[in-house]
């Protein structure tokens, strides 16, 4: 068996997970995740076993990157709603060179692998649920916090706001203005921000 040089395992994984969200899985080639990884083949399969274990190693950092950033933003926001909607703004003022720029590399992961990959398509289904799920979490908060009524759906609200966030993230994959996109995003904000309780008059 070949043996593994000395190596940063976090920053292999930084590094693999960088190439395969900007290239995707089946154009991710070897000699890219050599390049990237800066080890020989034989390294990386000693080190990862085979590019699909690599690929849901990648696909799992990146899922715990989100939600550590997610979580990061609630716990610092002024209420649940507000810190919800400020995740919208979040991404209009990224900077061009910025990776979160692009497509959520879970639903790129769907739609690339979906009638190959069942199994990657399967783990990427499951972390997308489980973002869902904290997003849920988040408007649960909101729900005791009293800014929604007490028979607000949080799952319901959580889907919406999953939808919106995966659609902006579309548009600025896509280039639009930078002007649009704060658009977008302070109308979803609004919109995330109207739900609360007509007389609640919490600071946004």
């Amino acid at each position: 068996m070949p043996r593994t040089a000395n190596y940063d395992r976090h920053a292999a994984l930084d590094a693999a997970m960088a190439v395969f969200w900007r290239k995707g899985y089946h154009a991710t080639s070897l000699k890219d995740l050599e390049s990237a990884l800066e080890m020989k083949p034989g390294s990386i399969y000693a080190a990862f076993e085979s590019k699909q274990n690599l690929y849901l190693l990648a696909l799992e950092r990146y899922f715990e990157t989100s939600r550590r950033a997610f979580r990061a933003q609630m716990a610092k926001a002024a209420t649940p709603l507000a810190g919800l909607a400020a995740q919208f703004r979040n991404y209009a003022e990224l900077a061009q060179e910025d990776p979160s720029r692009r497509a959520c590399m879970l639903m790129k992961t769907v739609i690339d692998t979906a009638s190959t990959d069942p199994k990657i398509t399967e783990v990427s289904q499951r972390y997308l649920d489980r973002m869902c799920a904290e997003f849920a979490e988040g408007f649960e908060a909101a729900r005791i916090a009293g800014e929604l009524p007490d028979d607000a759906d949080p799952m319901r609200l959580a889907r919406r706001y999953q939808a919106n966030v995966s659609a902006l993230r579309v548009e600025l994959l896509r280039g639009i203005s930078r002007e649009d996109v704060s658009n977008l995003a302070a109308d979803m904000a609004q919109e995330t921000l109207e739900l609360r309780r007509p007389t609640d008059h919490a600071p946004y």
